[in-house]
């Protein structure tokens, strides 16, 4: 398989994923402001994973523009990740149901850890395929921002039983963290650097 294929499987897994998170909300009965103010956990929680998804897309994008060739191991390293990203509509909705009671925020941060975890892999698998001192090594470098990930989600989880809004703030910094791609990634590729 390509990098290509692999590529355009994973972002149609992923637009999947954030349709059927969509699909889970539904409109209000009543046509009245207040109505619409009730669905407030519902649409938070899909904000907060649409941005989540959107980061892994993005991100996963910037990671395989680094690379030049997948194997077995880099598909189900890739195969792993999607496997924890789909799980987040459920959790997702129902945290949004529960209006963010303690256990669905804690299974939504070990989905969110399991999928960390999981791109903590296949940037390892991606690396190891094309080296230590490929561009792509150079430019994750000791990973930082996963090792990060991974400590918050760590913390986030317990968390949620003695508020879950201390987990949601966890959450948000690690999208907070991500939101900006890698640089380093397109800083490689632009400057021709080996």
């Amino acid at each position: 398989m390509t990098k290509g294929r692999l590529e355009a499987f994973s972002d149609g897994v992923i637009a999947i994923i954030i349709t059927i998170m969509v699909l889970e909300l539904r409109p209000p009965d009543e046509p009245s402001l207040d109505a619409l103010i009730k669905m407030a956990p519902a649409l938070t929680s899909y904000l907060l994973s649409f941005v989540m998804l959107g980061i892994y897309w993005n991100n996963h994008h910037h990671l395989l523009q680094a690379t030049t060739q997948v194997d077995g191991k880099v598909l189900w390293a890739n195969l792993h990740l999607l496997f924890w990203l789909s799980l987040t509509p459920i959790s997702t909705a129902w945290m949004g149901k529960t209006e963010f009671a303690a256990w669905p925020v804690a299974i939504y941060g070990i989905v969110m850890l399991l999928a960390g975890i999981a791109y903590y892999i296949l940037s390892r698998v991606l690396i190891s395929l094309h080296g230590e001192r490929s561009v792509l090594a150079d430019a994750v470098g000791r990973d930082f921002k996963g090792i990060a990930s991974i400590l918050l989600y760590v913390a986030a989880v317990p968390a949620a039983f003695l508020s879950p809004w201390i987990s949601i703030a966890l959450y948000v910094i690690v999208a907070v963290i991500w939101l900006i791609p890698d640089r380093r990634i397109e800083e490689k590729l632009t400057s021709g650097e080996p």
